[in-house]
């Protein structure tokens, strides 16, 4: 028996894997889209209650009011406690950026919940940051970012560009970027860009400086108000989650340690019969 448990242990940690993880959030399905409780449409950036509110004449990054003002929460308050830590600009501006590229892991939104846009506001990306499961796409990181820096002191916005977002930060006077953007007027304006783990804050993929690109600065803090939802319409959202991984060289190393046992098992039965 005791030989049994032993085995059944190690196939469960090659094999066993949750196969998701809900989201905290309540949500709820209209027209095969997916709300939350502020009645922003989660699964699209276009239209007035899409989560950027895309349309002809702009954009709107309204997602990012779910966590200011009023609503602000745990991502606000860390960017209060890097002001209060790190009086030096560039620094705290360095740190907040660190604690968005370390702690997220670039998963894009299909692979994550199985849409083809899911977008999560700023709590709820540190609530998984805390965690230490955190995983988001551009459109994460640039809402997490702006939202940060804001609560830090500082000016800052969400950018567009074709198939892209990011955030922008001002600095001016920081030497380490690799362009500097003009935006309202005013140069000085940094990139943001944390989904790639080498990624350092100023730096600008190619795209960003060629073409149009369009940001909107967070200033006046709209307080969204959360309202009720239709029962009969609430659905519950799964992130899907990786299967335990081992990899070919350990797999083999649990077959040479198994096999002798199972061996010596087979013996000590036989023997017993004979």
């Amino acid at each position: 028996m005791r030989v049994k448990i032993i085995l059944f242990g190690i196939a469960g940690w090659v094999f066993l894997a949750s196969p998701t993880q809900a989201i905290e959030e309540i949500f709820y399905k209209k027209d095969n889209q997916i709300y939350d409780s502020w009645r922003i449409c989660r699964t699209r950036a276009e239209g007035v209650d899409g989560f950027f509110q895309v349309t002809k004449e702009g954009f709107r990054p309204i997602i990012a009011f779910e966590s200011l003002g009023k609503n602000s929460d745990l991502a606000y308050k860390y960017g209060k406690e890097f002001l209060a830590k790190y009086p030096d600009s560039y620094q705290r501006a360095e740190k907040i950026f660190r604690f968005a590229r370390d702690g997220v892991s670039y998963t894009s939104d299909l692979d994550q919940f199985g849409y083809r846009e899911f977008a999560l506001n700023a709590d709820e990306l540190v609530a998984r940051i805390e965690k230490g499961n955190a995983r988001g796409d551009c459109e994460d990181l640039a809402i997490l970012l702006a939202t940060m820096y804001k609560a830090a002191g500082y000016r800052s916005a969400v950018v567009l560009v074709p198939g892209h977002a990011a955030a922008i930060v001002y600095l001016p006077g920081y030497r380490k970027a690799n362009a500097t953007l003009k935006f309202y007027g005013q140069s000085g304006w940094i990139w943001a860009e944390a989904t790639g783990r080498s990624n350092h804050l100023g730096w600008a993929p190619s795209r960003a400086l060629q073409g149009k690109a369009i940001a909107y600065e967070i200033r006046a803090v709209e307080d969204l108000a959360q309202q009720s939802i239709p029962e009969n319409e609430i659905v519950q959202v799964r992130r899907k989650t990786t299967p335990l991984a081992i990899s070919p060289f350990f797999f083999i190393l649990l077959l040479m340690w198994i096999l002798p046992l199972l061996s010596r098992v087979f013996m000590v039965i036989t023997r017993r019969k004979a």
